[in-house]
């Protein structure tokens, strides 16, 4: 059990995220041997300048001292250049790769992920997220390992011009220690808030900015400015925070130095009064110095921005770990001709409420069947356990004899045209919405039959690009109508066996709804079609009616059937037929007329 623990907090960490995107070993490993030459020859230098300082005249130095100072700078640029590219390299890959995984995990996550998290914090795990960790692997990793170097390097030299001197020096680094440990766990927990707050916004402003125009026409911009200046006080005080931290680090680098440097140099001064320490000795171990400060400095501007990505690395394996859609598992449709049989589905989006209870009907192929019910009784929900986006709790769905769940979920998926009343677009081009999901090469000849059956080729054709018209973000170029017959359209071009009309014309105004209902007509011959009802005329068509109240079945027949055995029902066809009634007669603005 403990073994198993170990493996996943180490699978569960920034350094296992890392190890799953696979880095390219021979780049890394190429690129540290040149931060390690480069620190190296860096280390040297100092050697050089101590040899010229005590020993300095013009005639001891030779041409070929020269040369080697000038081949070594060169040496050290070029290696710790091409170093820093390829480390570079190598952390703009691995976030790349990452980035493709949460992606790729995000587009398999099922529907239930994301009715418990919202869209803009989901966004947020790719983008701000996913830049902490570029920022960490691109920009401060570099400096991590030439740093790392570059101090074990000149730690071992001054240990051997004179380890008294060392060991005095490095009584500073633990009060240094136990400044900035403590600074560090807090940078930590302030990164987590402010990574969670940042998440937070950027769902507030998706949402606003999506329904910018139920925004304005409620004349909520105040509501929402108010919402949006809450968010951004928050960042700004964790910004605030996180401030002050950095504002300690700074000064207590700067203050370590101080004191080294005044220990060094008057220990060091001493020691050359004495003679048992050279000036060029003092002078080189003031410049080893430099090189084990200076990579301090940026050792600590690593660990904090490393605490920053552990904080954002929890975020996205908690996504990446998230339960999926496997759409390959599972067996092909042979035939799917056959009736579908819900029997006894039961189904809760928790375990307190129960959304459906011990539903069961068949739909024969080819024929109509009718949801009708009270807002709230399961209608939806049923289409949803019939798209597989929800596993049902109870009970079974099945095609012919076999059960749906046997088959792949692409291949289900494949066999169901699914028309709502909101007709989803993507922003893109008319045809790009057309032929949006099918996997096959489909002809403009397809594409223009698609849209006469859909009653859609007639405006298609009088907007001036055609089918190339961009429709705008959500559809918002095209009128209500508009959009139901692409959707159709789009249906038509999928082929699918099995129809799904989730109350495709409620929200259309009449003249657009008779052509719609043309429309779908044509779409519904000879597939098994369901569909969510509000409007009678499309009830009474059907071959069969499912009446669902509080989740229950309560009646099944047709229309004159339900008519004489369900009150409920009785009482659904009056309110219809009054309100056709109602939309017949002109409104003439008067009472009592």
């Amino acid at each position: 059990m403990n073994d198993t623990t170990t493996v996943l907090k180490k699978k569960n960490s920034l350094m296992g995220l890392i190890r799953e995107t696979k880095p390219s070993i021979p780049a890394l490993t190429f690129a540290i041997m040149l931060s390690v030459i480069s620190t190296l020859v860096g280390l040297v230098i100092p050697m050089f300048t101590k040899n010229l300082v005590d020993g300095f005249s013009l005639s001891t130095i030779s041409p070929v001292q020269i040369v080697l100072i000038a081949a070594a700078f060169i040496a050290q640029t070029i290696a710790g250049g091409v170093s820093i590219f390829l480390l570079n390299y190598a952390g703009q890959k691995v976030v790349a790769t990452l980035r493709d995984r949460l992606w790729k995990k995000l587009l398999v996550l099922p529907v239930s992920y994301y009715d418990n998290n919202r869209t803009g914090e989901t966004s947020s795990r790719m983008t701000n997220d996913t830049l902490i960790l570029k920022t960490l692997i691109s920009e401060h990793a570099t400096s991590f390992f030439s740093g790392v170097i570059s101090i074990v390097g000149s730690i071992g030299v001054l240990l051997y011009l004179n380890w008294r001197m060392t060991l005095i020096m490095f009584t500073v680094i633990p009060i240094a220690a136990l400044i900035l440990v403590p600074l560090g766990r807090q940078m930590y927990k302030i990164s987590k808030g402010m990574q969670d707050e940042t998440a937070d916004f950027t769902s507030t402003i998706n949402q606003v900015l999506s329904e910018v125009r139920l925004v304005k026409a409620s004349n909520a911009e105040g509501r929402e400015y108010a919402n949006g200046k809450e968010g951004i006080n928050n960042l700004f005080r964790f910004g605030v925070r996180e401030g002050k931290v950095s504002a300690w680090i700074g000064p207590v680098i700067s203050l370590v130095l101080m004191m080294l440097l005044v220990v060094i140099i008057g220990y060091g001064g001493m020691q050359v009064s004495s003679g048992a320490f050279t000036a060029g000795d003092l002078v080189a171990f003031i410049l080893y110095l430099i090189q084990i400060v200076m990579p301090m400095t940026q050792l600590t501007t690593f660990f904090t921005q490393f605490q920053k990505a552990k904080g954002a690395t929890e975020r996205i394996i908690e996504t990446l770990n998230a339960e999926e859609e496997d759409y390959t598992q599972g067996k092909e449709i042979l035939d799917a001709n056959q009736p579908i049989r819900v029997e006894n589905v039961s189904f809760g989006y928790n375990a307190e409420e129960t959304i459906l209870s011990n539903v069961s009907f068949e739909m024969e192929p080819g024929k109509v069947t009718a949801i009708v019910g009270p807002s709230g009784s399961g209608k939806t929900t049923m289409f949803s356990l019939l798209e597989r986006f929800y596993i049902p709790s109870g009970g079974r769905i099945r095609l012919g004899e076999q059960n749906i769940d046997e088959f792949s979920l692409s291949a289900w998926r494949r066999q169901i045209g699914y028309v709502s009343q909101d007709s989803p677009m993507i922003a893109g081009t008319i045809r790009e919405n057309l032929c949006y999901g099918i996997e096959r090469e489909v002809s403009e000849q397809e594409i223009w039959h698609a849209a006469e059956m859909a009653y859609a080729d007639q405006f298609i054709r009088e907007l001036p690009d055609k089918l190339n018209t961009d429709v705008g973000e959500r559809g918002v170029k095209l009128s209500g109508g508009q959009r139901q017959r692409l959707a159709i359209a789009r249906a038509l071009l999928r082929d699918p066996k099995l129809l799904m009309l989730d109350e495709a014309t409620s929200s259309l105004d009449s003249q657009s709804e008779v052509v719609v209902q043309k429309a779908l007509l044509n779409l519904m011959q000879g597939r098994t079609t369901v569909v969510i009802a509000h409007r009678l005329s499309t009830v009474v068509r059907a071959d069969q009616i499912l009446f669902i109240d509080k989740g229950k079945l309560t009646g099944r027949g047709t229309h004159n059937e339900l008519l004489e055995t369900h009150s409920k029902y009785r009482e659904f066809a009056a309110q219809q037929f009054q309100n056709s009634r109602l939309d017949e007669e002109p409104i003439t603005g008067k009472t009592g007329e």
